[in-house]
């Protein structure tokens, strides 16, 4: 066989290979659309261009994945302007209102990711956390400082991921 030949036919096993690929990724990609809903309970603020979260159809649970969440009531109206525990109070009970639109419990909660602008006042989030998390089996948490959150009067974020086992 020629060295031509021999380069041919491993180009044209590369390339097989590689339609064969993306033909299994094309089917993947519009199969997962399907397991996947929006939710925007009307329970928390109108969200502008984005979801309050995303459902993810896991078989027997679902994964419900939160935008995060700030201290925002159902009207849109801050909640306690440079006061850390009324914010946080309302974002809580936001998380709450989509885990419980999505069919689930605060039980159900399996990480939370803190924003907040000043960490030395953690305590004060923990003492509210507390209230509404099984603090016997608390979710995975990551708190990280920032500078600026998308307001300059918003104190804290808190993103949420809560997995809910189908009924």
């Amino acid at each position: 066989m020629s060295k031509f030949v021999q380069i041919n036919n491993h180009l044209m096993k590369k390339l097989l290979y590689l339609i064969l690929f993306c033909a299994s990724s094309a089917c993947f990609a519009q199969d997962s659309n399907k397991d996947v809903t929006f939710l925007n309970p009307s329970t928390v603020g109108k969200p502008f261009g984005y979801s309050h979260a995303v459902i993810v159809d896991l078989g027997k649970n679902k994964m419900v994945i939160m935008s995060g969440q700030v201290g925002l009531d159902q009207a849109g109206k801050l909640a306690g302007k440079g006061d850390l525990a009324s914010q946080t109070e309302q974002v809580f009970a936001n998380i709450k209102n989509i885990v419980e639109a999505a069919g689930g419990t605060m039980n159900d909660l399996v990480e939370l990711n803190y924003y907040i602008m000043d960490a030395s006042r953690v305590q004060v989030v923990r003492n509210i956390r507390d209230r509404y998390v099984n603090t016997k089996q608390p979710p995975a948490s990551t708190l990280v400082q920032v500078s600026k959150l998308f307001r300059d009067d918003i104190l804290i974020e808190i993103k949420a991921t809560a997995v809910i086992k189908k009924k």
